[in-house]
């Protein structure tokens, strides 16, 4: 009888090995998929950022370059009482052959710009959307000194009324 025991306790080891080398191969499959998987994702994205490097240097061309000019002091038009603006401005320019350009037209750009300031009001200036209109028709004026589409934007890098 001991000797039917011992079989039935070696029987039964030998069933659960089968399980044993069935859970084996379930995690070697599982660790083959996830590592598939993961030099799947490496090789899409080694070879996807690759591709992107010329179009990152179009967008840094198409970005254009920063002319920074001298900080305007002027008097505002209020009829209330005397009120001044101080305001630093940069425009980004459509290109470096623009900038150049503006360099040699900065008198022109800087009338322009303190034509429009003095014309406007203290009240006018205040809110959010009366910077935005400014910047607007910064971008206009200058425009029309440089050319179409030579500035992209304005930056107001300096604001202070009094």
């Amino acid at each position: 009888m001991v000797d039917e025991k011992d079989e039935k306790l070696e029987g039964e080891e030998e069933g659960q090995e089968p399980k044993k080398k069935g859970k084996n191969l379930i995690l070697i499959i599982i660790i083959a998929v996830v590592a598939l998987a993961v030099g799947a994702g490496l090789y899409l994205f080694v070879f996807s950022k690759s591709g992107d490097k010329p179009k990152k240097e179009e967008t840094k061309a198409e970005e254009g370059v920063t002319f920074a000019l001298e900080p305007f002091v002027v008097n505002l038009s209020d009829p209330t009482g005397t009120r001044f603006l101080k305001v630093s401005l940069q425009l980004e320019l459509a290109g470096p052959a623009v900038m150049e350009k503006a360099k040699t037209k900065t008198p022109q750009i800087r009338d322009a710009v303190i034509t429009l300031l003095t014309s406007k009001t203290s009240d006018a200036l205040i809110s959010p959307e009366g910077k935005l209109q400014l910047k607007d028709e910064i971008n206009i004026r200058v425009n029309q000194v440089l050319g179409e589409n030579s500035v992209k934007n304005v930056y107001l890098t300096d604001f202070v009324m009094q």
